[in-house]
């Protein structure tokens, strides 16, 4: 059977201070894309990677480029090392890598466009009027049924925005509506809804500004078709035009990330092995959740890509 490499790219969360740095200090490829990015923000998002301080690191209009940034650094070190992929899909600011990788967006474009993005759904909000609560053990559906009932009660908007797993549905909306979701779905068998520390209510109706901020910086640049097919968060299908692809980024501000609709879709794709290029785990654990025969190996620095390159290259049996 050939073997077909499906990337993934990870979003906000998977941040940490020292992220990129051994590659950028190994791989002359890797440290140029960090320049490239430094002077695509204007200032040293690179130092800021590298050394903090963590709380302006946690800014998602730095967080986001900086994410991308180091997802980029490990795609390109990866790809000095002849490896490929055939499919991409990326957590929420990780579509934006996906398509960097695809060819879609220009890596210097895409650095600037998300912390763009990044400061429109910051400021979409004001402070401690959102919320955002994960959601465990709960199928989608009943999830679903849950924020309906929330919404109505309160009157405010609350909405499923990540459907991570089976089990883990993360939710969206105005405060008090989440709050009342998280009650009603502990009342309603979950096993844990747990409220999140997020500066903002992400993937909701109460990013409709941010999403028009995106919207707008997209018109501005101009998109290659992708090069390899890219899941699509807000539909969970494969995205294969510049069209397609700038519609997908812009819905998916408002839209749910339909992560479990991602996997499934590269797998019947043909996906035999799954790549995480870039800081963080997190999109490996969820793989295996979804997909328990799966396994993603992972990117981050030099010992993992040590480790991949080995099991890349392993025969299989």
């Amino acid at each position: 059977m050939t073997t077909q490499i499906a990337f993934l790219f990870p979003g906000q969360g998977s941040q940490h201070v020292g992220m990129g740095r051994e590659f950028a200090e190994r791989f002359p490829v890797a440290a140029a894309t960090f320049a490239e990015a430094d002077v695509a923000c204007g200032f040293s998002l690179s130092r800021l990677c590298f050394e903090g301080p963590e709380e302006e690191l946690k800014l998602t209009e730095n967080t986001q480029p900086a994410i991308l940034t180091v997802s980029i650094a490990a795609l390109r070190v990866l790809a000095e090392h002849g490896v490929h992929p055939a499919l991409a899909a990326g957590h929420s600011l990780g579509e934006w890598s996906a398509h960097v990788a695809a060819g879609t967006l220009g890596f210097a474009d895409a650095v600037r466009a998300v912390k763009t993005r990044g400061r429109a759904m910051q400021q979409a909000v004001p402070a401690g009027q959102g919320g955002m609560a994960a959601v465990l053990a709960l199928d989608a559906a009943h999830v679903a049924e849950i924020c309906a009932e929330a919404a109505a009660e309160t009157g405010l908007p609350v909405s499923a925005a990540n459907l991570n797993s089976p089990g883990q549905t993360v939710i969206s909306g105005a405060l008090a509506a989440v709050e009342k979701a998280a009650a009603l779905a502990k009342a309603g068998g979950a096993r844990r809804a747990v409220m999140l520390p997020v500066s903002a209510p992400f993937h909701c109706a109460l990013m409709q500004p941010a999403q028009e901020e995106v919207e707008r910086v997209l018109n501005a640049l101009t998109l290659g078709e992708p090069k390899i097919p890219v899941a699509a968060n807000v539909t969970g299908a494969l995205v294969t035009t510049a069209s397609a692809a700038q519609d997908s980024l812009i819905r998916q501000v408002t839209g749910a990330v339909r992560w479990v609709d991602c996997v499934h879709t590269l797998l019947a794709a043909g996906a035999t092995k799954f790549i995480e290029v870039g800081p963080g785990k997190v999109l490996g654990g969820l793989l295996h959740q979804i997909a328990h025969e799966q396994k993603a190996l992972h990117v981050q620095d030099a010992a993992s890509l040590e480790k991949t390159l080995a099991e890349l290259m392993a025969p299989t049996v």
